[in-house]
């Protein structure tokens, strides 16, 4: 079998971790790159030893090449261009998260992966965390009974990251879609993505636009702060927060309310930069009713093993495009997300609640 050919649009810095997980799996070669930065693509192939790999100043270059599959990482803006383009050109995609800026955009992205028969894969590798998917379980199992009310937690303290992040016209929206995303993954992924209904919330940025915390403020153009209440069908409530800064250590842990029992998940860690639920979780903790007393009994926490999150991602993808899978992260669910992500932001800019409605694909 020939190795699946892979281009990687986008060189920045997510693009290494694409390469490092690709270039661990044997059924993989990695033929080209492109980067709108001149010799950015370059200098990202030949850092990985792909001295025979072509580099392209445009992702419309690149698809000009003979190639099975793209690695979508952008930023956040271009997301949906680059992987509408791939996708109209016959390859796959795997494209780092958040799906989009915009529901439109989600829509028209769902649209094309329909429309030409690939697959169109999103980046949320805390899905592959052993003791994320234990939480699903047991709330699959029925363990909690019906869930009614879903709170997210953890933020960071400070956490603001740099280049293409702040930027408005690059990045769309700021900590909302960088780690908020992976929140509302964790919640919406547990209890099996119900279709969302209404937004009610709020966003600021009063420390990335204040220089006495951060040191760019005249560059901040995005949120850094967002809270949102989120009714989803099924008679469901998400009570949503997340932060890139705050004057708080963490906006509480992600809890899961059902009728017969509770689940309380800590954040793996209490620093600044903790709680964007974005890799591995910490302490589980399942609060039930035992012999008619309030009990509270820890979950035993699994180890991870073998590749990394981010590695078995890439290889779900992988796996699919060879053996003729379906997509392991589908847009049909990431789509609920963006359109949470999409709600948020109306419901922010115009100071009311606002209902989310998706055009039918």
């Amino acid at each position: 079998m020939e190795p699946l050919r892979i281009g990687i649009i986008g060189t920045g810095g997510i693009a290494h971790a694409h390469a490092r997980a690709y270039l661990a799996i044997p059924e993989v070669t990695i033929v080209g790159g492109a980067d709108i930065v001149p010799g950015k693509a370059r200098a990202f192939l030949d850092e990985f030893g792909l001295t025979e790999a072509r580099d392209f100043a445009s992702h419309e270059d690149l698809l000009k090449m003979d190639l099975d599959a793209v690695s979508v990482c952008t930023y956040n803006a271009t997301h949906a261009l680059c992987a509408i383009d791939a996708l109209a050109s016959g390859r796959h995609v795997l494209c780092e998260k958040p799906m989009s800026i915009t529901l439109a955009e989600a829509v028209a992205m769902t649209r094309a992966e329909k429309a030409s028969g690939k697959i169109l894969s999103i980046g949320f590798q805390p899905r592959y965390d052993v003791n994320t998917q234990k939480v699903k379980s047991i709330i699959a199992e029925g363990a909690l009974g019906k869930v009614y009310y879903i709170q997210t937690g953890g933020g960071r303290r400070r956490g603001i990251p740099g280049r293409t992040f702040i930027n408005k016209e690059t990045a769309g929206v700021g900590a909302l879609a960088d780690i908020g995303c992976y929140a509302l993954d964790f919640a919406l992924n547990s209890i099996g993505y119900p279709k969302p209904l209404t937004v009610s919330a709020y966003a600021s940025n009063y420390f990335g636009t204040n220089p006495k915390y951060y040191a760019d403020a005249a560059r901040f153009q995005v949120d850094d702060f967002s809270a949102a209440f989120i009714r989803l069908e099924g008679d469901i409530v998400l009570d949503f927060r997340m932060s890139w800064a705050m004057h708080m250590d963490t906006t509480g842990d992600f809890v899961f309310l059902g009728t017969d029992a509770g689940l309380k998940v800590r954040q793996p860690h209490m620093k600044w930069w903790g709680g964007a639920w974005d890799g591995p979780i910490g302490q589980i903790s399942f609060m039930h009713d035992q012999f008619g007393i309030p009990t509270e009994t820890p979950v035993p926490l699994a180890e991870n093993t073998g590749p990394s999150l981010f590695e078995k991602k890439v290889r779900a993808f992988v796996d699919a495009v060879i053996n003729g899978k379906e997509a392991p992260i589908p847009t049909s669910q990431i789509l609920y997300n963006q359109a949470i992500l999409d709600g948020i932001i109306r419901s922010s800019a115009e100071k009311r609640e606002v209902a989310i409605e998706i055009e039918q694909i």
